[in-house]
């Protein structure tokens, strides 16, 4: 493609959760407080144009990162059932980040019901599973609504995550807050009716391909 790539710089806001409060109240916050940024990169468009709205907002709480994607008008598939499945086959949303000065980098993968694969990377070839106790600690909500349009089901759906800053890569002593990451964030499903391949931060590439943290944007932690 040989495209000027320009990666974005933000900054993730520091809201305050309490355990106490509902799932309803958290996303609340997060769709009015968090940073909402849209996945609309579409990188392949010769070979894969389909796009859809999909937004994600983000926020953390120092202990937390916090995740709520928001998919609408897609042609649903969910069949993977069990984490550490391909999840990317299906209708799948994800988060991946680099911790500042790391060569590895984490992949979070989740398709429109909440199952997940993530793990601790070298390359897209090489990885190592996150601990069953790391996944079992990433707490997850899907929502799914169809609709009929043209007599065709189109779904929209939404992931909410909480994802603790130990699976992060983060140790009990440290802070997100302030802490830097290279990230992006994807829509994508191999094998649906319309596979596509969307990103947050552009990707040049010549086949799609979300394993390059050289287009990771950089995101600073309040």
């Amino acid at each position: 493609m040989n495209t000027l790539i320009v990666l974005s710089t933000l900054v993730i806001p520091m809201l305050t959760m309490t355990h106490s409060e509902s799932l309803f109240d958290k996303i609340k916050l997060l769709n009015e407080f968090g940073l909402c940024l849209d996945i609309d990169q579409i990188n392949w468009s010769s070979d894969f144009p389909e796009s859809m709205p999909v937004t994600v907002h983000i926020a953390h709480d120092n202990q937390k990162l916090y995740l709520y994607y928001q998919v609408k008008g897609e042609e649903l598939r969910a069949v993977n059932t069990k984490d550490f499945m391909s999840v990317w086959e299906d209708s799948c949303v994800e988060f991946f980040m680099q911790r500042k000065g790391e060569k590895t980098y984490r992949n979070f993968e989740f398709n429109a019901h909440g199952v997940l694969l993530a793990s601790k990377r070298e390359s897209k070839d090489k990885a190592e599973q996150l601990s069953e106790e790391l996944m079992s600690s990433i707490e997850r909500f899907a929502t799914i609504q169809h609709r009929y349009k043209d007599g065709e089901q189109l779904s929209d759906w939404t992931l909410y995550a909480e994802i603790p800053k130990e699976a992060l890569g983060y140790t009990v002593d440290e802070n997100l807050s302030q802490q830097t990451i290279g990230a992006n964030f994807y829509k994508c499903g191999d094998e649906t009716s319309e596979p596509h391949f969307i990103s947050w931060n552009p990707i040049d590439t010549p086949s799609p391909n979300f394993h390059v943290p050289q287009y990771f944007g950089k995101l600073i932690f309040d």
